[in-house]
């Protein structure tokens, strides 16, 4: 849980810098490679864990830019754009409407009351998380697997 503002925009700015790195991966002919039919596409991943900010960002009480359309777009760079548009427009948010206090204060989640620190947290694991699906997929496809969590094998990390 994050108590102060500035820790929050640290590591929102680290894993963030991250999830460009994954997108950026991704290429058009490759957005529908799941790991079998039927299941979670790179480009549906993409999409979710940029399109998902603006609903975290929702509950903590954050007005978010956010897409147009809800559709997965077809080209892999309008992910990475949309996804550092909502980013930017999260650090923004955090800076102009959060203060160390407001951090502490609880909000509804789903019929529950939780800090806001916490949610803020929760909107990076939750990136992390896909993320790390994105990277078994961007390997199956025979992408360039960026070491955002320390080198991958490729790298000469294992």
């Amino acid at each position: 849980m994050y108590r102060t503002v500035e820790d929050f925009l640290s590591d929102w700015k680290r894993y963030s810098d991250g999830t460009i790195q994954v997108l950026e991966s991704l290429t058009d002919e490759k957005l529908d490679q799941a790991i079998v039919k039927g299941h979670s596409t790179l480009g549906w991943l993409g999409w979710h864990i940029a399109t998902s900010t603006v609903f975290f960002a929702d509950l903590v009480g954050l007005k978010v830019a956010s897409p147009e359309s809800n559709e997965v777009p077809e080209k892999a760079a309008d992910i990475v754009q949309a996804y550092r548009n909502i980013s930017d427009s999260l650090v923004d948010e955090v800076k102009r409407n959060l203060t160390d206090e407001a951090m502490l204060e609880e909000v509804d989640s789903f019929g529950t009351l939780t800090p806001r620190g916490a949610l803020l947290r929760d909107v990076i694991n939750h990136q992390i998380h896909h993320r790390g699906q994105m990277t078994v997929l961007l390997r199956q496809a025979g992408l360039h697997v960026p070491g955002v969590m320390g080198p991958t094998q490729e790298q000469g990390g294992y």
